[in-house]
């Protein structure tokens, strides 16, 4: 099907699906002015490959700082990610952070606890 490649700015995270691999990657900060018009291309490319594709879905995220609509926005594409863990459909998320900043591992930790599908917390 087709990649998603969202540059990243000061606001925004860079956001990058490769259809072929499988990986959605997102780095960076999440504060944008609406992050429903930001997400919702997420959203669809996600729900777009898991309705497509047999094949493993994995989300790499880099995130620093995710704003309320930012978190909310997470929420609905980890729900994505477990209906279709229930459906039998691989999917994982590996969440990369620095060691330093413990508040976003915490942050990561209060999304693992919702979630049953295979999803690290990786310090860097």
């Amino acid at each position: 099907m087709s990649n998603l490649s969202i540059p990243g700015s000061q606001a925004t995270p860079a956001i990058d699906g490769n259809w072929d691999s499988g990986v959605l990657s997102m780095q960076g900060d999440s504060y944008p002015e609406n992050s429903y018009e930001l997400f919702q291309q997420v959203f669809d490319w996600v729900s777009r490959f898991l309705a497509e594709e047999a094949r493993p879905l994995t989300l790499e995220l880099g995130l620093l700082y995710l704003n309320t609509s930012s978190i909310k926005a997470m929420m609905d594409i980890f729900d994505l990610l477990e209906e279709a863990h229930g459906d039998g459909k691989p999917v994982a998320v590996n969440w990369r952070y620095d060691q330093r900043n413990e508040r976003v591992a915490e942050l990561a930790e209060e999304f693992k606890e919702d979630c049953s599908f295979p999803f690290a917390i990786v310090s860097q």
